[in-house]
């Protein structure tokens, strides 16, 4: 595999390249007149090298400058795997510490930071540490916030169950079941996947979700697939992005792939390769996120 969502996000290096990218306005704070107020929105996610995820990203873009005209947008990936791939192939993207060291230079001095991951785990707090140190330099940023990630609040899983149901491909039946591949982490956060299976069951009885590398596992599900009695089964990414994980361990040719699996257990499977970030709804969340972030950021 390419990559994994483990990928850390490195806060003490990243506050040591802070300091060096930063030591002039050190060296001249004090000096001259207080800037102007400057707002602007990066945009912060794990990222992907596969161009076919590009389209999620994209949406999400449009949608967020629809939502704040004239605001200027900034990326960043915080995988450093991910990064170096692109960087290879000449499609360069910042990590989260240079892209807000870049805005700060630019003369940014107030900045809503907001997170597209799903859960609020370890790449989503990695981020927050990151951009919040940015706050209060000399010369730098009034004022850094951080939108929640996709799933955080009771209304967030619930409006996101409406927006993945509302995007499941129409000919699938009622008899027909739905598989939805998370990513899963060690982290306390994974919390979110059961307790997505909770909001999703209340909704439909035969939508089932599970994790890569978390709980519920493939075999939980294959339990769950069994007593459902479904013979088919539709297998769609619960990510924001249909990357490696949805394209190989999901519906790969490999035999430890999950359509490879329930296939051999008897399943016709179906592959939908769009992630979250492609469905108008889920983004809709996202954005209003980022509208609370934008709205803290405040005038002074």
């Amino acid at each position: 595999m390419q990559y994994r969502f483990g990928d850390k996000v490195k806060v003490l290096p990243a506050l040591i390249l802070v300091c060096v990218l930063m030591f002039p306005a050190f060296a001249l704070a004090g000096h001259g007149d207080a800037k102007p107020v400057k707002k602007g929105i990066m945009l912060a996610a794990f990222g992907s090298s596969m161009p076919e995820t590009q389209v999620a990203f994209d949406s999400i873009e449009k949608a967020v400058k629809k939502a704040f005209p004239g605001v200027p947008v900034r990326w960043s990936y915080s995988s450093a795997i991910i990064r170096n791939i692109l960087a290879k192939e000449g499609r360069a993207v910042d990590s989260p510490v240079t892209a807000m060291a870049k805005m700060m230079d630019e003369g940014f001095t107030h900045v809503a930071v907001q997170s597209l991951h799903t859960i609020p785990g370890e790449e989503y707090f990695g981020i927050v540490k990151t951009v919040e140190a940015f706050e209060g330099m000399p010369k730098g940023m009034s004022k850094v916030t951080v939108g929640k990630p996709l799933l955080y609040s009771d209304d967030d899983m619930q409006r996101t169950v409406k927006a993945i149901i509302a995007n499941i491909p129409k000919d699938r039946k009622a008899e027909d079941a739905v598989v939805l591949m998370g990513h899963g982490t060690h982290h306390g956060a994974n919390i979110y996947y059961p307790g997505s299976q909770y909001y999703f069951s209340q909704a439909d009885p035969k939508i089932f979700v599970g994790t890569v590398e978390g709980a519920p596992t493939l075999d939980a599900v294959k339990e769950l697939l069994a007593k459902s009695k479904v013979k088919k089964v539709y297998l769609m990414p619960y990510m924001s992005v249909a990357g490696d994980h949805a394209r190989n361990d999901m519906a790969g040719p490999e035999s430890d792939s999950w359509k490879s699996e329930l296939t051999k257990d008897g399943y016709k499977c179906v592959s939908v390769l769009k992630g979250t970030a492609e469905f108008p709804q889920v983004v809709d969340i996202w954005v209003d996120h980022l509208k609370v972030a934008f709205k803290h950021l405040g005038d002074h």
